[in-house]
């Protein structure tokens, strides 16, 4: 089993998108360092905590700055773009990058309305998305006679693709194509254990994938202390709570008890929709991991975690790299 890792260049308060991008890299570089096999970036617009929103762009600009690791997408947001210009981009960087580059795939806007229609995105045309997979895929296979678009650079490079979901529809879609599949479990954890048995149980074999290939996705706050990791938590559930609230931000400084900050019920509202979480010292992270791995099964991990010091950021996520590690998981050492 392996084990990857999800990263937003989370902004942090006192911070600039700059200095996100640079911590961005750093932990990049330390993901691989640690045996980390993917390096994944969501694409979010209109967020002021989050600098990823050019996505194929800052993609590139980690995979230059790393050896090794794969380097992709979880995931770019497909209804705000056309197949074809996202084919030439990742088409691109599997050029630049050959046997590095992922492409993970969702089906929500990731943004709000006013954004989506600021993405030039038609809110009232027909759901397209499973037609813009077969399209994106075509366009990273070998050329057919008679085929009139290209992609290029991007024909040819076989593009891994990924679906990610957090509901039903992307588990039945991934197991029709005979695709990988993403479950955001870290925010929406939902509906983990009925998509992950509709998409094992309907799966079918393809030229892609021959049997299905599951990753669940986990929040990770490790420390060398458990008093610490809580401490760092925060973060996330402030920068969570205030999302809800209509009132987006940069990544919240920590702080020492939460319930001085938020309502009783937007906590609750945190540890509900985060509880695919570990949370502690090495060995809190490592029984918490060993639980929700040995519950749901997945075929590969990968971690997230929303924290405002990248330094401690980075050491979370060597502790539970090392947990891993512990638990049996296959540290990645090429691409």
């Amino acid at each position: 089993m392996r084990y990857s890792l999800l990263d937003l260049s989370p902004v942090s308060e006192g911070h600039d998108a700059a200095e996100a991008i640079a911590a961005t890299v750093a932990l990049a570089q330390t993901a691989e360092a640690e045996g980390y096999r993917r390096f994944w970036l969501a694409e979010h617009h209109n967020m002021p905590g989050i600098a990823s929103a050019a996505t194929s762009v800052l993609i590139g600009h980690v995979a230059q700055q790393t050896q090794r690791i794969r380097v992709g997408s979880g995931g770019i947001m497909l209804p705000n773009h056309s197949p074809l210009v996202i084919a030439e981009q990742f088409g691109t960087l599997a050029t630049m990058f050959p046997g590095r580059i992922d492409l993970g795939l969702g089906r929500a806007p990731g943004t709000d309305m006013e954004t989506a229609r600021a993405l030039r995105r038609n809110l009232q045309a027909p759901d397209t998305f499973p037609q813009d997979v077969i399209e994106l895929l075509a366009y990273f296979g070998d050329p057919e006679p008679g085929q009139r678009l290209h992609a290029i650079p991007g024909e040819g490079t076989h593009v891994p693709l990924w679906i990610l979901g957090s509901s039903l529809y992307g588990a039945q879609l991934a197991a029709h194509l005979g695709l990988p599949y993403a479950f955001a479990s870290h925010f929406a954890p939902d509906a983990l254990e009925e998509a992950a048995d509709i998409y094992r149980q309907t799966f079918r074999p393809s030229e892609f994938l021959e049997r299905p290939h599951f990753m669940m996705a986990i929040n990770v706050f490790g420390a060398d202390t458990s008093d610490e990791a809580h401490f760092i938590r925060t973060s996330a559930q402030l920068a969570m709570i205030n999302l809800r609230s209509g009132r987006p931000g940069k990544l919240p400084r920590p702080v020492e008890r939460i319930e001085d900050h938020a309502d009783a019920s937007m906590i609750r509202m945190t540890d509900i929709g985060g509880r695919i979480r570990a949370v502690g010292d090495k060995a809190e992270v490592q029984a918490q991991l060993s639980g929700l791995i040995d519950r749901h099964g997945p075929d590969e991990v990968i971690l997230a975690g929303h924290i405002h010091d990248p330094a401690k950021r980075r050491r979370s996520f060597e502790i539970a790299a090392a947990a891993l590690r512990d638990l049996g998981f296959e540290a990645s050492q090429a691409a």
